[in-house]
């Protein structure tokens, strides 16, 4: 039995930290009436966590893991040739469709600079069949009032 304040049992100041942890915020008063009834046992459940990260990393390490190897000779190398076919095949995918994509953009550029040459062929006749353009004189007239012109309408 340990002589600590807080301990998971019944005692005055474990009671009283619940009752003031549910007058300030209910959540810790329920956590420490939890720890109150439940509290004997994290000792047991810190060594079982403990166990199990310790297990699972030592998995990560072992040679096992790590190999991608499944022990049966056979299929890990039927595997790894399906892995280098599908692996080249997916290379030879990945030139075609660069191929495709160069063919689409040269395809794009040559209707581009088409319709571009005949917008500027069009405009060109259109400059060409226009007459010079005349400068605009203002039409508004301005009316004289006592030696001062003020404008009209």
């Amino acid at each position: 039995m340990t002589n600590a304040l807080l301990r998971p049992a019944w005692t005055p100041a474990t009671i009283a930290a619940m009752i003031i942890g549910f007058m300030i915020f209910w959540p810790l008063g329920l956590a420490m009436l939890a720890y109150i009834i439940w509290g004997d046992r994290l000792d047991k459940f810190k060594t079982d966590i403990n166990d199990a990260t310790d297990k699972a990393a030592s998995f990560v390490k072992s040679p096992q893991f790590n190999s991608g190897r499944t022990g049966n000779v056979a299929f890990d190398d039927w595997r790894e040739a399906e892995l280098d076919r599908l692996h080249k095949e997916r290379m030879k995918l990945d030139g075609m469709r660069a191929e495709f994509d160069d063919y689409a953009r040269e395809l794009r550029r040559a209707k581009d600079a088409e319709e571009f040459e005949t917008f500027m062929a069009s405009r060109a006749t259109e400059v060409d069949n226009q007459p010079a353009a005349k400068p605009v004189k203002s039409t508004k007239k301005v009316k004289s009032s006592g030696g001062k012109t003020v404008p009209g309408v």
